[in-house]
């Protein structure tokens, strides 16, 4: 079973429904949900996430919609270490870099889940747009 992190934006693009992204969000999710693949988000995309949604939703919404994602998720730990190797790793996005040490450092992330691609081009693990990896999942069966 693969494991992914699914990076904030793609959270977004479901919630949002931001078209053409949210169908290839969506599916993701619901690959999770059907425990074909196993996805992780991390602190940070937790928060950044309630951050985005709470400008047009109630608290209590929005810790309604972050509860049942994390039914079907689980949360990489960010620690110092992963903080030290984030600030020193010449990344140009910090949170950026954060989600990838968080992903290396669990030593099981097989791929970053973003739309952000060019973002990661620094990592050590492969990184897809959510379109590519449905589309990659769809070609292997």
């Amino acid at each position: 079973m693969n494991k992914v992190l699914i990076d904030t934006d793609v959270i977004l693009d479901f919630f949002f429904d931001r078209e053409p992204f949210s169908e290839y969000a969506a599916q993701v999710f619901s690959l999770c949900e059907s425990k074909k693949i196993k996805g992780f988000v991390t602190p940070v995309i937790c928060s950044n996430t309630y951050y985005l949604l709470r400008r047009n939703a109630k608290h209590e919404k929005v810790i309604e919609k972050l509860s049942q994602l994390l039914t079907i998720m689980d949360v990489l730990l960010v620690d110092k270490e992963v903080i030290n190797r984030a600030l020193r790793s010449g990344f140009k996005d910090f949170e950026d870099a954060l989600q990838n040490f968080a992903a290396v450092q669990s030593g099981f992330i097989d791929v970053i889940l973003t739309r952000n691609v060019k973002d990661y081009a620094k990592s050590s693990i492969g990184v897809l747009t959510p379109e590519d990896y449905v589309k990659s999942i769809i070609a292997d069966k």
